[in-house]
């Protein structure tokens, strides 16, 4: 009996062990064939424990200006740290830690400009191996890391990082944006140029593989794999750094003069769309991002216009070929079909008077007329849409991308630029778009509308990206790009005449931005604030903001303008700043004659219409004023300029009681004296070049006839 207990036992066990033999073998198998066990992957793990991946990491690229002034860079930055534990130090006489406490934070807190105790407190945390000083104590530059090591403080150390630096602070921020580290310590841009481009700039990391024994080195024999990093392309901007400077220097002059809420102001290449200059106020500092506003008002802050859409209208009704200059109305008012009544900004109007004086004078009746006797609603509206205005200019798209090809969503991950609203329907509103109100645009769409006058009709792209270099040395090159032609010769001929009275003359809405001797074309725009709760508008006399639309020289314009002051009593913030930008960039490009005026050399002017011609002379003589004389009578009868105050330099036309007029010696006049001299000359003539006249077909001394052609040649290269 027991024997056969044992057998079946052994039987029993021969069965379970076979069982769970069975098992084994389909475990092991399953482990074999199956790439995861219990939801691991086996290969990763067994790769993880042996193979070490260090990552090559990408540099991100520079930002330059357009000639190659570093605007934006990465640079070493540290982070200070103390040591506070004893144990670090193994000789006495060589401290690894801090031992002074009380002589540390004294040293520490006026270099770092923190107070004593903030960073006593720091030192004195119990049971902390290291510390660090809060954000005072980081982003710390090479000269302040070495300042802090010279004074050989015990248990001061760095951790050193990379972050991005902007030399010139303040200096074109919205445009060039920022950069900052994000958690995973990333480059990341999120404003401007650093933000639309941060892919090209940021570049593609790089990897080194390789099999590595228990202790981390690399295992001989075994290969090792390297993909290798593209470092982030360089930019150059179409910025030139001396405009920029210009432009912002001007804004800070007028905001410490005048009270304001914002100053903008772009500058561009009249002929190729390159944007020189470009700024706001208020601004901020990349390198401490003080930040009020995210979005660039040049470009992601749509506002009413004003008169400004006044050159538009008029290229419209141009374009259509049912404008008459001549024709005249009544200004003042004008009551619509719904009973709103629309007044010119004076309110009382200035009488019957032509369409041309209309525009010159800046009356909202003007162009009302125009809309309601003769331009489709339509139409204003497609040529609106034409010229640019209701879309983006897309300046921010990266150049090596096709913006036709890219969702709204995806240029909304690339930039805030905004399109604007250019909608009306109902006729009060079709008025009121074509004075500028009830529709919003931006000025960068004003400087894109712009290149249509200056360009002879033909519409260009505003670009602020002159070039990339890739890091293999390859260069991708922005260039002038024509969208389209919105206009006939015949039109902006028209427009620059009308332009050009707008601010030269005396009674012209634009004559605050009059310079003599420069051969300015403009138009200004004052529009109302529309309420926050899209109700009416505010009222009083700040609620405004106050734009211009400018280029020169006349005939062939190099330097385009667009500036807007909100929330000003007056237009001289935006007057005095872009007149001085004038002056500087005309000086800097040769442009114009450099002139010199002083207080000393202004000269008040009276009428001397209808006054003895000797007599004047001789007062004039006295006040060292040669006048130019036209005709050969003994009595004045008209006079320019009256009653207003002038430099030694600037020409006083008097004309005088006769027929007989002769050619006079035009050698050093301005374009802005010959435009003045010929209306009461009444001679055929062409100008050639930009400048002050070097020669005349012409001599002097002949006398003035219906058959005379007159050229005059020029030149903005010599000086006087």
């Amino acid at each position: 009996m027991k024997k056969e207990n044992k057998v079946k036992i052994s039987n029993l066990f021969l069965i379970t062990a076979l069982f769970l033999f069975l098992i084994l073998i389909v475990r092991v198998s399953y482990i074999a064939i199956s790439p995861t066990v219990d939801n691991i992957d086996i290969q990763a793990l067994a790769n993880k424990r042996t193979t070490k991946t260090t990552i090559l990491k990408a540099n991100r690229g520079t930002i330059f200006d357009n000639s190659s002034n570093i605007l934006a860079q990465d640079v070493s930055s540290y982070t200070l740290i103390a040591y506070l534990d004893p144990k670090r130090t193994t000789d006495p006489d060589n401290p690894q830690h801090v031992v002074d406490k009380e002589k540390t934070a004294l040293v520490l807190s006026a270099l770092l400009k923190m107070e004593y105790q903030t960073v006593l407190d720091y030192l004195n945390k119990e049971g902390k191996y290291q510390v660090e000083f809060g954000p005072k104590g980081k982003g710390l530059t090479e000269l302040e890391k070495d300042t802090i090591l010279a004074t050989n403080l015990p248990g001061i150390d760095f951790l050193e990082a990379t972050k991005r630096y902007y030399p010139y602070g303040e200096f074109l921020s919205y445009l060039i944006g920022y950069a900052k580290l994000d958690e995973d310590e990333n480059m990341q841009g999120e404003l401007g140029i650093e933000k639309s481009y941060n892919k090209d700039l940021t570049g593609i990391d790089g990897k080194t593989i390789y099999q590595k024994d228990l202790k981390g080195y690399k295992i001989s024999g075994t290969k090792e794999l390297t993909e290798e990093k593209t470092d982030g392309v360089d930019i150059h901007l179409t910025i030139d750094n001396n405009v920029q400077f210009f432009v912002e220097e001007a804004i800070n002059k007028v905001s410490q003069k005048y009270e304001f809420d914002e100053l903008d102001i772009i500058v561009a290449n009249a002929k190729t769309g390159e944007i020189l200059g470009y700024a706001s106020t208020p601004s901020f500092d990349p390198n401490i991002r003080d930040i009020t506003n995210y979005m660039d008002p040049n470009s992601s802050i749509p506002f009413e216009p004003g008169s400004t859409m006044k050159i538009y209208t008029y290229m419209a009704a141009l374009e259509e070929g049912v404008y008459k200059g001549n024709d005249t109305y009544k200004s003042g008012s004008f009551e619509a079909r719904d009973k709103t009544v629309i007044k010119d900004w004076n309110k009382v109007g200035w009488g019957r008077i032509t369409y041309d004086q209309g525009f010159i004078y800046s009356s909202n009746t003007a162009v009302v007329n125009i809309m309601d006797k003769y331009l489709k609603s339509d139409s204003l509206k497609n040529y609106l849409k034409k010229l640019g205005f209701g879309k983006r200019t897309n300046i921010y798209v990266p150049i090596n991308l096709d913006s036709n090809k890219l969702s709204e969503k995806e240029i909304q991950t690339l930039t805030t630029e905004a399109k604007g609203k250019i909608e009306f329907k109902y006729e009060t509103e079709v008025f009121n778009a074509a004075f500028g109100q009830g529709i919003t645009t931006t000025p960068i769409q004003h400087i894109k509308a712009l290149t249509s006058i200056s360009n002879d009709g033909e519409l260009l792209n505003p670009y602020i990206v002159k070039k990339i270099i890739q890091s293999d040395g390859s260069v991708i090159e922005n260039q002038r790009t024509v969208e389209s032609r919105v206009a006939k010769s015949e039109t902006i001929e028209y427009m620059k005449n009308l332009m050009w009275h707008t601010i030269n003359d005396q009674d012209g809405a634009g004559h605050a931005f009059y310079l003599e001797g420069y051969d300015i074309i403009g138009k200004t725009g004052t529009a109302q604030i529309a309420s926050t709760d899209g109700k009416g508008y505010l009222s009083g006399d700040k609620e405004v903001i106050r734009s211009i639309s400018l280029m020169f020289p006349k005939d062939e314009p190099e330097i385009i303008i667009y500036g807007a002051v909100k929330r000003s009593t007056s237009v001289n913030p935006l007057s005095e700043a872009v007149k001085e930008i004038i002056k500087n960039v005309s000086k800097y490009y040769n442009i114009y004659f450099e002139q010199q005026e002083t207080q000393e050399d202004t000269i008040e002017i009276k009428s001397y219409l209808n006054t003895n011609l000797e007599e004047t002379k001789t007062e004039l003589n006295n006040k060292n004023i040669t006048p130019v004389i036209l005709g050969d009578g003994d009595t004045i009868i008209n006079q320019y300029p009256i009653n207003t105050t002038i430099t030694k330099e600037t020409k006083l036309f008097l004309v005088t009681n006769s027929s007989n007029l002769t050619l006079p010696d035009l050698t050093g006049y301005s374009r802005s004296d010959l435009e003045v001299l010929f209306k009461y000359l009444n001679i055929s003539y062409l100008i050639k070049g930009n400048g002050y006249v070097i020669s005349q077909s012409i001599p002097k001394g002949t006398p003035i006839t219906d058959n005379l052609n007159l050229e005059i040649i020029l030149d903005s290269k010599i000086k006087k």
